[in-house]
């Protein structure tokens, strides 16, 4: 089942969150059928987007993760809410490459470097908070790494794993976050740096049956822990067809115009795959609206 929980330090010096994602990829895997360095690829990304959405304070929040790194795998996308429920889609979902030097899925080989990650954060504002960065490595616990150190100068540690068997379902995912308040000092970060110079990966903790909250006490153990708070995020999409309909509309009367000449249209939803069937005559009234906007 998965788990996240939220730390904070008894000095109030950092907090830090770990989650266990494992029913939440596995469950991307069986929708998007990924291979399985797709499957770690966007296995990573939608755990990271767990975790970033539960430091979300507002019940209607999201946020969107973006990789663009000109590799195989294509665009590699996740969204969160502040529960923690993420949902995501990889454009290419089977990629089949040599393992990395260190004989592992090379998840950046298939997501490549050369490129971007957009954050993108809906606060329920009137825009958006976007923040773009060059990649850093396509591995993408060090791009998150450096999207907080430059986009909001929050000095941080990601770690994500994502174990694939080899029948393609998934062993373990998960992941964690910390963070430094502006009350740490430097001996702070000295301890900090002496916690995670040693750790074992964050599957092989989850496969020797360390929990989240394990998991953050044995990466900080130079620390005490309090639990903030914990949560059961899913893989959970939010669409309707209510939205795929607002969506139709948003394209513009032309393209309805396009549509409405079809005998039947199908929209699939990219992160969950549910098919939604649009008549002629259900594009037609659609139109209606769209020419009334």
């Amino acid at each position: 089942m998965n788990k996240l929980v939220r730390c904070i330090s008894r000095d109030g010096t950092l907090v830090i969150m770990a989650a266990d994602t494992t029913d939440m990829v596995e469950k991307s895997q069986q929708i998007h059928k990924t291979s399985a360095v797709t499957s770690a690829a966007l296995g990573r990304l939608l755990t990271a987007s767990s975790l970033m959405g539960s430091m979300l304070k507002g019940e209607n929040e999201s946020i969107t993760l973006r990789i663009n790194g000109g590799g195989p795998a294509g665009t590699v996308m996740a969204v969160s809410d502040s529960s923690g429920n993420a949902r995501g889609y990889v454009q290419n979902p089977v990629v089949e490459i040599p393992l990395n030097s260190k004989g592992k899925l090379d998840v950046a080989g298939a997501v490549g470097a050369d490129g971007s990650l957009t954050v993108i954060k809906d606060l329920c504002l009137k825009e958006p908070y976007v923040g773009q960065i060059p990649l850093v490595s396509g591995e993408i616990a060090e791009d998150i790494t450096s999207y907080y150190a430059i986009s909001e100068q929050i000095p941080s540690v990601c770690a994500l794993g994502v174990l694939v068997n080899p029948d393609l379902s998934i062993k373990a995912a998960g992941g964690f976050i910390i963070q430094l308040l502006p009350t740490a000092m430097d001996d702070t970060i000295d301890a900090v740096e002496r916690c995670i110079k040693d750790i074992p990966s964050v599957t092989t903790m989850l496969c020797d049956g360390l929990s989240p909250e394990d998991i953050c006490k044995k990466v900080l153990s130079e620390f005490e822990l309090d639990v903030l708070d914990s949560s059961k995020p899913e893989y959970k999409c939010n669409c309707s067809r209510e939205r795929v309909e607002a969506a139709l509309i948003s394209a513009g009367a032309k393209s309805l115009e396009e549509l409405a000449q079809e005998e039947n249209t199908e929209v699939c939803c990219q992160f969950c795959d549910k098919k939604y069937d649009f008549s002629g005559e259900d594009i037609k009234r659609l139109l209606k609206s769209a020419k009334k906007k």
